[in-house]
Parts: structure tokens; C-alpha cells; sequence
């Protein structure tokens, strides 16, 4: 068998209310066809989930992807995962982001700056470990430079979400190749598996369209050499009214921008897409969508396309 025809990536999974058996389910069933790992977005309880995962499964690994630190306090944040780390035999890894401006300031959080609070949280979390026991690897979201910087520095490992595939290889390039070689490198890719491509596409333009209006996406995406497809967002941001700007948005989404950052097509070249993502040194996350249906059926047809 070939690498490409071994290759599994990991999966995004979401525990959904009143849905979760169902989704401990898919992660038994990601498990017995040997996936490369099980990642838990902050939607829902993320850390409930993967205390669960934990218990339901025997040998995949499994990760926050990725948990804002303004939701528990370090302290707390580090006896969890430590917990959670024990009890997995150590296949749990605790993905850990800033979110973004608006998450914050819904929350009423006190912030410096994103990259002090990042470091002072990690630092936190690591004086409460001689109590806590050992804490799983530690990974950073990193879409940009600066934070991959930090990730490097202080942390097992960077993810990233909505990525660019054409810069990516840059981006994993100035990491020094010692540490490069040890550290967890995975992007969350939104994917729809549909012999329509260009229904899959609107699925995504829905997906992405909440990111576009995010200047920290917005500047990553315009530094991947998409400055036209920035300037469209920024108008329609700055002359929309709020009642139209979900759907003017998605109107000016090309789709050179959007096939670069997510994948769309059957199943075969879904597949190749992601392989192709894993020769980056990147793992893949496939995000599923569906056009006719929702998270569970996402995810049983990549299962379908890799059985």
C-alpha cells in the first residue's frame, strides 16, 4: 500500500447538544479506521468532549482546536488538562488560542495584548502543574508570524484554521528545523465532499463569511497575496448595511481565494487534497460540511471516501 493510499488526516468533531452519543460514536468509528487524530473546536463544551473522548476511545490522539484562555482561568485550565492527560494514557494535547476581538469583548475579558496574555497563560498554567500533575503538550493557535514565533518558543505545537495552502510551506519554513522536526504542525481546513463543486463552494462562502469580517483573518489572507479579495471585504464592511453584509460578503468571496483555503469536490479529490496538505508537514482537519445535510453525515461521507 502506498503512503497516499495509507494516509488518514484528522477529523474535526463538535459535540453538538442533544447530539453527543452520536458524535462519540463517529470519534469510536474515526478510531477503528485510523484517522490521525480527533480535533475539538470551542464550539460547545470542548473540554467536557474530551474528557469523554478519553473514555470512549483506547488509541487515537485527540486535541482542543483550538480552546480561547478566556474562558477558564489557568489554574483551573491546567487541572483539567492534566486530568484529562492521565486518564487518555497521554494521547491528549490541549490547543490553546487568544480567539479574537469580538469573542473578547463579549466576554468582558481584561486583555493586554494577545501575545502577553498567551505567555503569561502558558507560564500560569506550568507553575500549577507541580499540583495539577503533568500537563498534555501544549499547541498555539498561530495564523500569523508573530504568534507562530511564540509557538515555537513556548509551546509543543501550532495550529492553524482557514489557512492558505500556497503559503503555508513559507510559514512552516521559518520555524528552525530542529524544532520544526518535534513540534504539532495541523491547519482545520473547511471541507465539503460533493460531485457539485460549486455547491460545495457555497457551503464554504457560509462558512468563511463570519472570518472575512475578523481584521486578524482579514491581514493574514491580504499577506498570502490576496489584497484585491481584502479590499472587497473592506468595502462592503464599510458601506453595507449589517442586514446585507452576510450576504454582500459571500457575493465578493473569488473563488481563487476560497479553493486556497478550503477544500471542495468528490471524493477522490477530497482525498488528494488532503494528502496534499499532509506533504506540507502540516496534519490536515478536515471541518466537515455537508450540502444536504449536517455534522454527522459531513463526516460519514469522509469516512465513505476513505473506507
Amino acid at each position: 500500500m502506498s503512503s497516499q493510499e495509507s494516509f488518514r488526516p484528522a477529523l474535526s468533531i463538535v459535540a453538538v447538544a442533544k447530539k453527543r452519543s452520536t458524535i462519540l460514536d463517529l470519534a469510536r468509528r474515526a478510531e477503528e479506521m485510523n484517522f490521525a487524530g480527533i480535533a475539538c473546536p470551542s464550539l460547545g463544551a470542548t473540554m467536557g468532549l474530551c474528557v469523554s473522548l478519553a473514555h470512549v476511545t483506547s488509541k487515537i490522539k485527540f486535541w482542543t482546536s483550538i480552546q480561547p484562555i478566556y474562558y477558564s482561568h489557568a489554574i483551573e485550565m491546567a487541572n483539567t488538562a492534566a486530568h484529562i492527560h492521565e486518564i487518555s494514557n497521554g494521547r491528549f494535547g490541549l490547543g490553546l488560542g487568544v480567539s479574537h476581538a469580538p469573542v473578547v469583548s463579549r466576554l468582558g475579558a481584561n486583555s493586554s495584548t494577545p501575545i502577553a496574555d498567551i505567555k503569561s497563560y502558558v507560564e500560569a498554567m506550568r507553575a500549577q502543574s507541580r499540583f495539577s500533575g503533568e500537563l498534555p503538550p501544549i499547541y498555539l493557535a498561530a495564523l500569523r508570524n508573530k504568534m507562530l514565533a511564540v509557538a515555537t518558543e513556548i509551546s509543543e505545537g501550532a495550529v492553524w484554521a482557514n489557512a492558505s495552502r500556497k503559503s503555508i510551506t513559507g510559514q512552516v519554513a521559518l520555524i528552525p528545523e530542529n524544532r520544526r522536526n518535534e513540534m504539532f504542525l495541523a491547519n482545520m481546513i473547511p471541507t465539503v465532499i460533493c460531485d457539485d463543486v460549486n455547491s460545495a463552494r457555497d457551503v464554504h462562502r457560509k462558512t468563511l463569511t463570519g472570518y472575512a469580517t475578523l481584521p486578524n483573518y482579514r491581514n493574514y489572507w491580504r499577506s498570502c497575496g490576496y489584497g484585491e479579495q481584502i479590499d472587497a471585504f473592506e468595502k462592503v464592511l464599510a458601506s453595507a448595511k449589517p442586514e446585507n453584509r452576510a450576504t454582500e460578503l459571500i457575493a465578493s468571496m473569488d473563488n481563487e481565494w476560497l479553493d486556497d483555503c478550503t477544500l471542495s469536490g468528490d471524493a477522490d479529490t477530497v482525498r488528494e487534497g488532503l494528502y496534499s496538505w499532509s506533504q506540507s508537514g502540516v496534519l490536515p482537519i478536515a471541518v466537515m460540511s455537508s450540502t444536504s445535510g449536517g455534522q454527522a453525515q459531513a463526516i460519514s461521507q469522509l469516512f465513505d471516501a476513505f473506507a
